[in-house]
């Protein structure tokens, strides 16, 4: 039992180990593959792969060894990952990033870079389980119970990982420092098992327990492979779900830096709570495939109710009158803002925000929407076990097999539904979708009922008339997203794929003012005429002899359409990642006719670029004149990687010579960071423009270019006084010296993200003082 207890503890570690790796290296090989959700999606498959050739070899070899070699070779699972986790950002990011992430690959090219690069780790990863699961059973009886604590404890300690990387370690330590953290973690599992191995020496394995001679070698009811092939499907499904929730919940969101880590902390803790009550079920239940199947089903059939009642409920009522309110507003809650008046011990900020709304959406509604089918999914783990582990002698093989099978078909479910079904049907479409398939383990679960045939005919029709009923009042796409842009159906117009989500909410039929929302978070508005205006238009008329021009960021077009205002501009190149942008632009100026939106959409000198702007950059051999980012808010998600230092690099390197690099700086560590790569800076307000020459800022020969009547009739036809708005920009710019180029650690690095992950400590780290910035005067 001692053993057993240590086992756990030490497993719960390499699952808090293993899940900061996974958060860590999907950041790092981002820089490598694009931030795009392709490229996500293809690093995630990659990561998959890996486990599940390691669950598969891990399996095989653990039933080829005693208990004692088994533990032996858990320990030296760790140590290999530990190893390569020292060593991993200079793979990721040194070589795959800096050496080689300016050439061009395919979509399977760098999916096979990625699995390469990713299958040392995770190879070993994904054999601990089987190992360790061989190394700690001595019966069959326990050993459902076994292996469902073990997946419990490792599940529990990677929610604490995913908590822990987005919450604590990456705002104190950043990704270098947090991986640092996971190798010792891996290290220490691997010595504490050590003692563990040596002690299990001499241990024999006994048979079932209570009865006479072995009776451990028992048929599986309906073989191993069918039971494999249903935990397939049911990691098809539960992958798929994961996605299907992310996207969801980060519009309810508004997609943050802690979004993707907060949920996935909930999604696992649900699983491991759930192993934690099925463990010791699986010795009592009479029926565990019966159970498996129901609770399969069940998961599937809650994600799909509640889902539809929260968005149902929405159309009216007080309960979830805040959550309204909330999902109309432009912004999504100030984090930074809620923390410290927490921290502080007072109720709301001056902006109004409380901690409890930050509760609300990070924790209570994440638990409400994902926490009980994950639940249920989680308790279907031992049941499943308890129906395939009757023969001590190949526990390890089938152990592996299962989750080499789970793994494959949460692959699968990766690339089908990242890549697939969210293109064809939406996230609505695909929830649909789904739940039909959680319901093929109900009509599975009454083929094993032992009941009369009139009894399961009957239960089939009432399984399939809740499920045809379900299906009939689940919400579909448009409706689902304007409830969460806390508007109507006729009031939006919603475009979706695999890229993301964009949504344009008017507040009148005719769309005269519309506000445009990418993933939930508000970024611009129609009609033009406001800082997007200015930002598009000022480098333009700043810049003596631009010709050609690059702009990350479409957003609601304006910045693009304020850029294109200067004649002399000969190509414009527009990189957006998220693809429905473009096509929900198209359908508004169709519908309403905007000038402003439609000289955007004809004009010749406009090239538009779906993808990653950075990854763009880094591939392409052409110099610009003009190269900026649309103002992007620094605590979205990534968006640290288009605030760094390597970034502004990027920009000085693909810039003409004179030309300008244009950034928003919301924040002073923003300009330290600029000034530490540009050798001729200018700033008004929270704009900067970065040159490797002088530059210019002549106010009579800017206010001569806008002047122009070609111009004037350019601006004039989208209803933009050019002249009056960037008036106040012509005059009160503060031009750096090198003298203000001072060294500073407190800047935006690639590996250390600072403005994206700025909050107060949750927790401090003992090894983290209390810097403090250095001030630009």
């Amino acid at each position: 039992m001692l053993r057993l207890t240590a086992a756990l503890v030490l497993f719960f570690v390499s699952g808090f180990a293993a899940l900061l790796y996974q958060v860590i290296w999907q950041r790092l090989l981002v820089f490598f593959s694009g931030a795009d959700v392709h490229s996500a999606t293809v690093v995630v498959a990659a990561f998959m792969a890996g486990l599940g050739c390691g669950s598969f070899v891990g399996g095989q070899v653990a039933d080829r060894v005693n208990r004692s070699t088994s533990l032996a070779l858990f320990a030296i699972a760790e140590l290999a990952v530990a190893v390569f986790g020292f060593f991993s950002s200079t793979l990721f990011y040194d070589v795959l990033y800096q050496r080689l992430g300016h050439l061009e690959y395919g979509v399977v090219p760098t999916a096979l870079v990625l699995f390469a690069a990713l299958l040392w780790p995770t190879f070993f990863m994904g054999a601990s389980l089987p190992l360790l699961s061989r190394g700690l059973t001595r019966d069959v009886d326990g050993a459902a119970s076994t292996i469902g604590l073990l997946y419990a404890l490792n599940t529990a300690g990677a929610a604490l990982g995913a908590f822990g990387a987005t919450w604590v370690l990456l705002p104190q330590l950043g990704l270098e420092g947090s991986l640092t953290v996971a190798a010792a973690f891996n290290l220490l599992c691997a010595t504490a098992a050590v003692p563990m191995a040596l002690a299990g020496r001499g241990d024999r394995l006994v048979a079932q327990a209570g009865s006479p001679g072995d009776q451990s070698r028992r048929p599986v009811a309906g073989g191993v492979a069918r039971w494999a092939m249903l935990f397939a499907v049911s990691g098809f499904v539960g992958l798929s779900l994961e996605i299907v929730w992310f996207r969801q919940l980060g519009v309810m969101l508004k997609s943050t830096s802690f979004t993707f880590g907060t949920l996935l902390t909930v999604y696992l803790l649900g699983l491991a709570a759930g192993s934690v009550v099925g463990s010791p079920l699986a010795r009592r239940v009479r029926r565990p495939a019966v159970w498996f199947l129901l609770l399969q089903a069940a998961a599937g059939a809650y994600a799909a109710v509640s889902l539809t009642l929260f968005i149902r409920g929405l159309d009216g009522g007080d309960s979830l009158e805040w959550f309204n309110a909330y999902f109309r507003q432009y912004d999504g809650v100030a984090l930074r803002e809620a923390l410290t008046a927490w921290r502080a011990g007072t109720t709301a900020t001056a902006t109004g925000t409380a901690f409890g709304d930050a509760v609300r959406l990070y924790l209570t509604l994440p638990l409400l929407l994902i926490g009980p089918p994950t639940l249920m999914a989680g308790m279907s783990f031992p049941l499943l076990q308890r129906v395939v582990q009757t023969d001590l002698h190949h526990l390890g093989r089938r152990v592996g097999v299962l989750l080499t099978a789970n793994v494959l078909g949460s692959t699968v479910g990766a690339f089908v539904t990242g890549l697939l079904l969210l293109d064809w049907f939406g996230t609505a479409g695909t929830m649909t979708l789904l739940y039909l398939m959680s319901a093929g383990f109900a009509v599975m679960a009454v083929t094993q009922l032992n009941v009369g045939t009139a009894a399961r005919r009957s239960l089939f029709v009432l399984t399939a008339a809740t499920a045809i009923g379900l299906v009939l009042v689940m919400p579909g796409n448009r409706l689902f997203w304007a409830r969460l842009h806390g508007t109507t159906g006729q009031l939006v117009i919603q475009g979706e794929d695999s890229s993301g989500l964009s949504v344009l909410r008017s507040e009148r039929a005719d769309f005269r003012r519309t506000v445009v929302y990418v993933n939930g978070l508000g970024q611009s508005w129609i009609p033009y005429g406001g800082i997007h205006t200015v930002l598009g238009a000022l480098p333009a008329f700043v810049h003596e002899h631009p010709r050609e021009a690059a702009l990350i960021g479409l957003g609601s077009g304006d910045t693009l359409f304020a850029m294109s205002g200067r004649p002399a501009l000969e190509r414009i190149t527009s990189i957006e990642i998220i693809g429905p942008q473009l096509t929900t632009l198209r359908e508004l100026a169709a519908w309403q006719g905007y000038p402003g939106l439609a000289s955007i959409l004809r004009d010749p000198r406009i090239t538009h670029v779906e993808g990653d702007g950075r990854r763009f950059l880094a591939q392409s051999r052409q110099r610009f004149d003009i190269i900026q980012a649309d103002a992007l808010r620094p605590y979205s998600a990534y968006a640290g990687n288009l605030y760094s230092d390597a970034y502004f690099r990027l920009l000085r390197d693909r810039l003409a010579p004179g030309g300008l690099a244009v950034t928003w700086a919301p924040t002073d560590r923003i300009l330290r960071t600029f000034l530490t790569v540009f050798p001729h800076v200018a700033q008004h307000d929270q704009i900067l423009l970065g040159s490797d020459r002088p530059i210019t800022l002549d106010a009579g020969a800017i206010a001569r270019r806008m002047t122009e009547p070609a111009v004037q009739d350019y601006y004039t036809a989208a209803g933009i006084n050019i002249r009056e708005l960037l008036d106040p920009f012509l005059e009160g710019w503060r031009v750096y010296t090198e003298a203000d180029r001072r060294p500073s650690e407190d800047i935006n690095t690639d590996l250390y993200p600072r403005d994206e992950f700025d909050i107060p400590p949750v927790v401090r780290l003992p090894m983290v003082g209390d810097p403090r910035p250095d001030a630009v005067r």
